[in-house]
């Protein structure tokens, strides 16, 4: 079902192929979405990004499981993957970031954020594993952006128990064992669901995280500090299309709307090393 196509992926820097043997298996099949015997659909599709530059999407669907999953290289190298879990209500997004190894900084930084999916975010999984491109070779750019969104994340995820949230959790999150967040709000929601409370851990108290300075205002590397980070959707199927006909006494399905959405993640870290991407424009 694959498309074929010029994938019009930025050159990798020198970091980047050191990382090859890693990150293999986030290149191709997007983790924590369906098995082998499952054998999601996938679409690959080229869209533009806000710089301009092209890069290739992979989107895949798993109608047996009920999801979803969306990944996607930045210019930089970061990797970002998106699982839309519809039986869960659960959206999981995940940042793999290159380090700046002259720097002193880690080879690569995983970010997981998990927060609860709506009704009528997405299409259907079963919709998304029916799509199909008329011309693969085409640069895509969505129809709608969608307003930037800004979350307070005051809740870390137990990742050995992030099972029970989402299976799709553990794949996504591996890499991410200590930086798994969510926030209250969201949690509210899941308890209601039945979900186990002992998953979540608060970080930090309200009144003190927001006496708490942005990372990029902290000097000491041992500092705590409230980390930011911001990823976008670049390209998704956000709605159905439905046409009408004189043939026809109900609207049919003809075609999908394609939406760009934006998130600003704000997030407790206990030492402003651990955030190094976050420095002053």
């Amino acid at each position: 079902m694959r498309p074929s196509g010029c994938c019009g992926l930025p050159t990798a820097s020198h970091a980047l192929l050191m990382l090859l043997p890693l990150l293999v298996p986030l290149l191709g099949v997007p983790r924590g979405v369906g098995g082998e015997a499952g054998a999601p659909a996938e679409l690959r599709v080229r869209v533009r990004l806000p710089n301009g530059q092209v890069t290739e999407e992979s989107l895949q669907a798993d109608s047996d499981n009920d999801s979803i999953s969306l990944e996607l290289r930045k210019p930089d190298g970061t990797l970002v993957s998106f699982i839309a879990d519809f039986k869960k209500y659960v959206k999981i997004f995940r940042a793999l970031i290159l380090g700046e190894l002259e720097k002193g900084q880690s080879q690569f930084q995983a970010l997981c954020f998990v927060t609860r999916l709506h009704h009528n975010e997405i299409i259907p999984s079963e919709a998304m594993a029916k799509l199909r491109q008329k011309n693969p070779r085409a640069v895509r750019q969505a129809e709608e952006v969608r307003g930037l969104e800004h979350l307070h994340l005051d809740i870390a995820v137990n990742f050995s128990q992030g099972g029970l949230l989402s299976p799709h959790l553990h794949n996504v999150c591996a890499e991410a064992v200590d930086t798994i967040y969510t926030r209250q709000q969201d949690v509210e929601f899941w308890l209601e669901q039945g979900v186990d409370s002992s998953i979540f851990k608060t970080l930090h108290k309200d009144t003190e995280q927001a006496l708490l300075p942005r990372c990029r205002q902290v000097g000491d590397q041992g500092m705590p500090c409230v980390c930011h980070y911001g990823l976008s959707l670049v390209w998704y199927p956000c709605m159905l299309k439905y046409c009408h006909s004189r043939d026809r006494l109900a609207p049919y399905k003809c075609g999908i709307r394609s939406c760009q959405k934006s998130y600003s993640f704000n997030f407790y870290m206990p030492q402003r090393q651990l955030c190094p991407w976050d420095e002053d424009p």
